[in-house]
């Protein structure tokens, strides 16, 4: 598959390894939970495909990117993917899957209420929808392709206005984890000390995208010369989940219909 930027992030390029191994910790840390129709809303480049397909019986993909689905629909035939801009999602109809997952995804769209409206409205009566999205108290700088970004009581209280129970855990990492994110805190920050201006968050995102893209790049590929055993060491076991969301890298919402 096609890389487009560092906010998609690489399976294959050993850089991104740190950053592929946290997004797909969230693909297991849902197999128990999935049963039934399943629903997937902003499946990207099909990076848990593999692990979610043989848990359902019913899988349903939907993307913006079309031709990226195409190619995913020739690697996983019995999973229907569908090109759709989100939200909403009228082709769905109401109650009609067991579960929906959404990874790494609402901080990207616009009206955050209505996404998760249209989640509750395709969900059955006492269905669960699991959601992830980054931490903003471990955000190292402003990412110029989030709407926003959220600590985990912003989005409690957003998601107790559609939801009848909602559970906030983190996904945090083990020593290995933040020494990574420690070494790659500092770099940030010796790059932003020269934005005495405070342009990042002055600027329109537009403009942000291509130097935080190029920075982003670089610098992942700078950690990884300095340490490369630790880049590519981290695996999916090393980021754990926790119960209090506030605590994780990435909160991890467990959403019930």
């Amino acid at each position: 598959m096609a890389i487009y930027t560092t906010e998609i992030t690489s399976d294959t390029l050993d850089s991104d390894n740190p950053i592929h191994q946290r997004l797909i910790k969230a693909y297991y840390l849902a197999q128990p939970y999935i049963v039934g129709n399943l629903l997937e809303v902003g499946c990207g480049e099909g990076r848990g495909i593999a692990l979610m397909q043989s848990r359902c019986q019913r899988y349903v993909a939907i993307d913006k990117v079309g031709g990226v689905l195409e190619k995913l629909q020739t690697i996983y035939p019995q999973v229907e993917f569908m090109p759709m801009n989100i939200p909403p999602m009228a082709i769905l109809p109401d109650n009609s899957f067991d579960r929906v997952i959404s990874f790494q995804v609402i901080e990207h769209i616009k009206d955050d209420l209505t996404f998760l409206r249209e989640i509750a409205r395709v969900l059955k009566p006492g269905g669960l929808a699991l959601i992830t999205t980054p931490n903003i108290k471990f955000t190292l700088t402003r990412n110029p392709w989030h709407q926003r970004e959220y600590q985990s009581h912003q989005l409690k209280e957003l998601a107790e206005a559609v939801f009848n129970k909602v559970q906030i855990k983190g996904i945090a990492g083990n020593e290995k984890v933040m020494s990574y994110y420690n070494h790659n805190k500092q770099a940030v920050e010796k790059i932003t000390r020269f934005d005495v201006l405070d342009l990042q968050y002055r600027l329109p995102a537009s403009l942000l995208r291509i130097p935080y893209d190029i920075l982003n790049r670089i610098n992942r590929k700078k950690l990884q010369r300095q340490d490369n055993q630790l880049v590519t060491g981290i695996t999916h076991e090393d980021y754990i989940l926790v119960e209090e969301g506030a605590k994780g890298l990435d909160l991890f919402c467990i959403l019930t219909k």
